[in-house]
């Protein structure tokens, strides 16, 4: 009787032990973008441009505000982000923070755009294992040339 049960235990608990401690199979892949606002308009224009080289960071919190996760990430040429995330954080709620920028006058992160909340789950409906974040940006030290125009015919295409 013993030894039943003793493989019945083995059978059913040493493969849930052995998936639990492995990562996942198929891991999401956090994408995003990062920019300089040359406007200083608080939001992506056409004279908005995209910052290599620049450091983000993903972090997944309980609900005591614990962070529970952080993995760092850097832009590539074109201002992007890839990160992979190897688990699920299904109960925790995740963002994607500016770390730094390394353009000198344009690496004050604007107070509005700074981060960006993610689902990290695959209990969700998403078929995909991509997750995009929206754009997080840092403001440039002076506003650019042109920025009054451009911001003017913005204003007159709203109406």
């Amino acid at each position: 009787m013993a030894k039943s049960v003793l493989m019945l235990a083995l059978c059913v608990l040493l493969p849930a032990l052995i998936s639990a401690s492995r990562p996942m199979s198929r891991p999401f892949l956090l994408q995003g973008r990062v920019y300089c606002d040359t406007c200083r308009a608080g939001f992506e224009t056409s004279a908005t441009t995209y910052i290599p080289r620049a450091k983000v960071r993903v972090e997944c919190k309980n609900r005591q505000q614990k962070v529970l996760y952080s993995m760092e990430g850097m832009t590539d040429a074109t201002g992007t982000y890839h990160i992979r995330v190897n688990e699920d954080h299904g109960d925790e709620t995740c963002d994607v923070v500016l770390v730094s920028s390394p353009v000198g006058n344009c690496n004050k992160a604007d107070p509005g755009r700074d981060r960006a909340r993610v689902v990290l789950t695959s209990y969700n409906g998403i078929v995909s294992d991509t997750r995009f974040a929206n754009a997080m940006g840092f403001m440039k030290d002076e506003v650019m040339s042109g920025c009054t125009t451009l911001l003017q015919s913005l204003m007159e295409e709203e109406d």
